[in-house]
């Protein structure tokens, strides 16, 4: 036959079993018992009045609950749920002050981050608007604080990591403040930085030249995605968890056929999921300095009147760009025109994408004024012999004798 064996479930809160246990084992006095008999009014009142009121009966009950409920709190994590510790803890320090450390504990959970990105979290410390969540937390069991002290540890070293990591890169904690980013977005372009050595946070014009650096052939069999070395212990953690979700991304990242405008700026999933300095001004002057080697091509250095209405015209007809034409590509060039037209935006279009801005107004005026007085002698049918035509552009673009 085999012996039933029932197991007792004790459901006393752990500051009832504590001073059981402490005065079986005589580790608590009767001075000590009517000490903590004295206080534990005073407490109740303190705490009814500071979340409701002390006159009411149901909110000193549920104060009541509460102090019981943060002294054994503070008991059971500073005794890792010894009784004999416990107990002894009760000895050694008031009742009262059991509570507030409890309360203390709490106050500095509700004020840690819950949330990684940077715009979305509170500063400073406790404060009146904080109460009613104290008032919750004050009720809570051991389990439930210790999972939300966990998952608020790790928030706040995924954010003090990507501090840390920025401050490498020269970008200070008040910067991305300001941005309003996401922490692991700053780990995951630190770390591409690392790899491909880049020494500063990057701005947009920097961060594309790191994918293209990533996408070099040479490069994507030896791209190292690694934590720095001097990284402190507390956050490699956090670190490594977000390294691994960039190797996830690396099949993305790599695919030439995705333009980084694309990928990072139009791609919902990858929105927001890495980081770079907005900075108007060098995007500004990468787009003025793309602009300038577009234009210097196309005009191939020229600047003058005849030169500029001859690359426009072989625009707007859809011919190749030329700043200089012979007879017979003059001749080409009328016949076209009075074949299929011209369309003068082409060459509007053209000068506003790559033209200085500084002298676009004054390009599309010459080149609208002079459309508008050599149109008619351009698609003339009367000139079939085009000397008029001919004339007109050997007088106003670049014909070759």
């Amino acid at each position: 036959m085999t012996q039933a064996v029932v197991a007792l479930f004790d459901d006393r809160p752990f500051f009832e079993k504590a001073v059981a246990y402490g005065v079986q084992h005589g580790v608590l006095d009767q001075t000590k018992l009517d000490a903590i008999q004295t206080d534990a009014p005073k407490g109740m009142v303190q705490i009814a009045r500071y979340f409701g009121s002390e006159f009411l009966r149901p909110e000193l009950e549920k104060a009541k609950d509460r102090i019981v409920n943060m002294v054994s709190l503070t008991l059971q994590i500073q005794s890792g749920g010894d009784l004999r510790k416990a107990a002894e803890q009760l000895r050694e320090h008031s009742f009262l002050s059991r509570s507030k450390a409890a309360s203390d504990m709490l106050k500095a959970l509700i004020v840690m981050p819950q949330n990684t990105h940077f715009g979305m979290n509170e500063h400073g410390g406790f404060s009146d608007k904080h109460i009613p969540q104290l008032a919750k937390w004050s009720l809570c069991n051991l389990a439930d604080y210790q999972a939300e002290l966990a998952k608020r540890q790790q928030v706040a070293h995924v954010i003090d990591a990507a501090i840390w990591m920025a401050d490498q890169l020269g970008l200070h904690a008040d910067d991305l403040e300001e941005a309003g980013c996401d922490a692991e977005a700053v780990i995951r372009t630190a770390l591409m930085a690392a790899a491909t050595k880049h020494k500063d946070m990057p701005d947009w014009v920097a961060f594309q030249k790191i994918i293209a650096t990533l996408r070099k052939p040479s490069a994507t069999k030896t791209i190292h995605l690694v934590a720095p070395k001097n990284l402190p212990a507390e956050f490699k953690a956090a670190v490594e968890h977000v390294r691994l979700s960039v190797e996830a991304d690396l099949p993305k990242i790599l695919d030439a056929k995705l333009t980084p405008q694309k990928l990072f700026n139009q791609t919902p999933a990858f929105v927001g999921r890495y980081f770079w300095v907005e900075d108007g001004l060098s995007e500004v002057d990468h787009f003025d300095r793309q602009t300038s080697a577009a234009w210097t091509k196309a005009t191939g250095g020229h600047s003058d009147d005849s030169s500029l209405l001859t690359l426009f015209l072989c625009i707007a007809t859809g011919s190749t760009g030329k700043t200089l034409l012979t007879e017979k590509t003059a001749t080409t060039l009328i016949r076209k025109i009075r074949k299929s037209g011209v369309q003068p935006e082409l060459a509007t279009a053209f000068i506003q994408a790559n033209a200085p801005a500084e002298h676009q107004d004054d390009y599309i005026a010459m080149w609208e004024a002079f459309i508008d007085e050599s149109l008619v002698t351009l698609e003339s049918d009367h000139d079939y012999k085009l000397h008029d035509a001919l004339s007109l552009l050997r007088r106003e673009c670049n014909v070759a004798d």
